[in-house]
Formats: structure tokens, C-alpha cells, sequence
């Protein structure tokens, strides 16, 4: 459905991911904007709502989260069947290039068919099993990565875009959108994060990056806007701990299921379309 007869579908791979019901794909235009942050916490909150869902980090060369859910020691086995995917509670199964490193220092320096054949292989390769949702972690901007999804998986679902407010950061948006139009994948939305900020001491809130740049794009775009997460330091902290914000019982939390619950709504009717 999304790559146009640009290659072939790879049967491995079609039959590895045949117990997926859905595939979504987290982008943006630019790094800096908390896509893996978006990506990780969208997975476990799916999770925690009931889902079995997959979560393969193919950001060949920054991969981020591991370190986002506080599994970097983690070392997938290999069986006669494949790779075996590290289990996150309660029900998400992660795959990184980070796994595959001999040390946290240690840089990726391939070029486009090595990280293909990386790609191929944690798409066809993974024990991924059957999973309500498989989301997709991508680097920033229109390259390699994100191309060679494109192209290996015919039937993804939707694209979710991931960005701040400000106009720099819109600028790119609107180029992942386009990519995806161009490739035939379905864009579910755009998440605004780090949208407003609430200081700690006087309650002001003040918007650091500007206001309201994702929802303009969205309507300038003619996709849907998914919802707001404010900037909050506790999101970095949980980051850096390990321990993804959507599992804390804060404000925060609330915010992204809100946004979850739109991008679930939006899956549905765009699967309700399809179906017509």
C-alpha cells in the first residue's frame, strides 16, 4: 500500500510480521524533538491499556531507547527461529542497534545497503510474534531508515510526526509529510511536544518554543493534529532513569493518554475507510 511496486515484498518478512495487526511509524523532520521519547511512551501505553506491541528502535545510528526504558544491559538471545526481542513489562517487545554494540561508545559507521540489510533483518529476523501494534522508531529527516521501511513493509498503517512548536522545526514537518504522501503511507497526525511550560515557582506558564505551530501545520497540511505534551522536566528525568513518564501517576501521564486515545481514534477510522 505504501511503496508504490518499489521493490518487491520480502517474504521473509511478510511472513515474520503476518501476526501484526498494525504498523505505525513515529518520524520527524529534524532530531531534537523527543520523537523516541514520543515513541517509547506511545508503546508502553499501549501496553498498559491491554496491547501487545512491538517496539523496534531503527535509529541505526543514535539508537536512544534502551536507554529510554532502562534496558541497555539487555542482550537479545538467538533461537532456531530468530532473534528473541528483549520483554518489557507489561507487554512490549524492543528491538535496538544499541543491543548489537560492543559499549555505549561504540558509533555505527555504515553506509545505505549495510543499514539496509539491518533493517530487513529486524523486520524478518525478530521473533516479533503477534502483536496489536508494531511501532516503529525512526531517525530523523527522509534517508536511509525510513525509506527502507517504505519500501520493505507494503501495508504500514499510519505515520505519526512528532515535533515543537516553532517554525524551524514546522519547516521539516511538512517534508515528512510529504514523504509519506509520496510513498503512499497514511499520516494519522502531528504531535506538538514540548508545548508549553509551567514554572515550578511562580505557576506561570510560558511558551518556550512559541505556540501552536503543530496544530497551523496540521490544518495548513490537511492532517490531523493528535494533541499537545508540555515540556516538563520530568520527562527528561525520566529518561534518563529509565523509566518511561507515561508509568508515573502525574498530570503528564494524563496529557500523553489523551493523545494515545486520539491516535487509537485515528487508527480506527482510517481502518474503518479502508474497510468502505
Amino acid at each position: 500500500m505504501n511503496t508504490g511496486k518499489i521493490l518487491p515484498v520480502d517474504r521473509e518478512i511478510e511472513d515474520n510480521l503476518k501476526a501484526v495487526q498494525l504498523v505505525i511509524l513515529v518520524m520527524s523532520g529534524k532530531g531534537g524533538v523527543g520523537k523516541s521519547t514520543v515513541a517509547a511512551n506511545l508503546a508502553l501505553c499501549l501496553s498498559v491499556r491491554g496491547k501487545a506491541v512491538g517496539l523496534l528502535d531503527c535509529d541505526i545510528h543514535g539508537p536512544s531507547i534502551p536507554k529510554l526504558l532502562g534496558i541497555t544491559a539487555a542482550a537479545p538471545e538467538l533461537s532456531k527461529e530468530g532473534i528473541i526481542p528483549i520483554l518489557v513489562p507489561p507487554r512490549v517487545k524492543v528491538m535496538s542497534m544499541a543491543f548489537l554494540l560492543p559499549s555505549t561508545d561504540s558509533p555505527v559507521i555504515w553506509r545505505g545497503p549495510a543499514k539496509m540489510k539491518a533493517v530487513k533483518d529486524f523486520l524478518g529476523q525478530v521473533q516479533w510474534g503477534e502483536l496489536d501494534y508494531l511501532i516503529i522508531d525512526l531517525p530523523p529527516g527522509t534517508g536511509d531508515e525510513p525509506l527502507s521501511i517504505a519500501q520493505l513493509i507494503p501495508d504500514v498503517d499510519g505515520v505519526i510526526i512528532v515535533t515543537t512548536p516553532q517554525d524551524v522545526a514546522l519547516l521539516s514537518v511538512r517534508k515528512s509529510i510529504t514523504f509519506a504522501r509520496i510513498l503512499n503511507m497514511p499520516v494519522l497526525g502531528i504531535v506538538e511536544n514540548m508545548s508549553g511550560f509551567q514554572c515550578p515557582h511562580c505557576g506561570k506558564d510560558v511558551d518556550v518554543f512559541g505556540s501552536g505551530g503543530g496544530e497551523r501545520a496540521a490544518s495548513d497540511m490537511n492532517v490531523s493534529f493528535l494533541g499537545k505534551i508540555p515540556l516538563d522536566t520530568a520527562i527528561a528525568e525520566s529518561g534518563d532513569e529509565g523509566t518511561p513518564f507515561v508509568l508515573c501517576n502525574t498530570s503528564l501521564s494524563q496529557a500523553f493518554g489523551d493523545v494515545v486515545s486520539t491516535i487509537e481514534k485515528q487508527v480506527e477510522e482510517n481502518t474503518r475507510k479502508e474497510g468502505d
